[in-house]
């Protein structure tokens, strides 16, 4: 069997109520070449027989790990990318379980990669523009755009918005080498990943890392109900960015 040209991670901890099994299964049906990484993160409700049964429906297109113990998302995502890599595809990339962003946006991420071969990091962006389905909470909304200006004063990126939950990025050393080592921050993983990535050596001649991100905006996402983000949280994310800051931009 060849590899698959995109394993996406999906992420799971206590999703019973939220998880759209026949949504998964249908896309893994239409996508031959995308295969899904569904990590238990320690689920304390239905959610491990759910993801088992998926993989019992679809074996050549679903996988399913489960980890003894909640580690968060951080952690979840890690093993899961970890995982991914090893079975050598083109592309690895991980999107939140309830599917807040649509599966079929995973086109785009597949449309943008083959046209742009030098782009390693594609984030999806939650841009209200014409033609865009974008439906979140405004104290959500505002709360992030003052987040996503710190965390680009403190990355020196011009980034709208780090913490989408559908991100794809090309499987190579540079990318595998972000998630070689556990996350510090819980929280906001995905600036620390940006950080790692940044300082990373460009290497001799080619274009700088920055150049290398890019932002796609997603056609919809819908704020889905139960999510386990709190408005507290936004104090914790400010302390854990301080600490990247130090820590990969100083």
């Amino acid at each position: 069997m060849s590899p698959p040209r995109l394993v996406l991670v999906v992420p799971c901890f206590d999703e019973e109520a939220r998880l759209d099994r026949q949504a998964f299964l249908d896309f893994s049906a239409s996508r031959p070449s995308v295969r899904l990484l569904f990590v238990d993160d320690g689920s304390r409700d239905r959610t491990p027989g759910i993801l088992e049964g998926m993989k019992a429906e679809a074996p050549d297109r679903v996988d399913v790990i489960h980890l003894a113990a909640n580690q968060g998302k951080a952690q979840a995502v890690r093993e899961g990318m970890l995982a991914a890599l090893r079975l050598e595809p083109d592309l690895v990339g991980f999107w939140d379980a309830d599917l807040s962003t649509p599966l079929n946006a995973i086109d785009d991420f597949l449309a943008l990669a083959a046209k742009r071969p030098e782009i390693d990091i594609i984030l999806g962006s939650r841009v209200m523009l014409m033609g865009r389905d974008v439906r979140r909470e405004a104290w959500r909304h505002y709360l992030g755009r003052a987040f996503a200006t710190g965390v680009s004063l403190s990355l020196n990126l011009p980034v709208y918005d780090t913490q989408c939950g559908a991100k794809v990025l090309r499987a190579n050393e540079a990318t595998a080498a972000l998630f070689a080592k556990p996350f510090h921050s819980p929280w906001i993983f995905d600036v620390e990943m940006l950080a790692r990535y940044l300082a990373l050596p460009a290497g001799p001649g080619a274009p700088a890392r920055q150049s290398r991100i890019y932002e796609l905006a997603v056609p919809a996402w819908h704020h889905v109900p139960g999510s386990k983000l709190r408005w507290t949280d936004f104090l914790r994310a400010v302390w854990e960015l301080a600490y990247i800051h130090h820590t990969y931009r100083r």
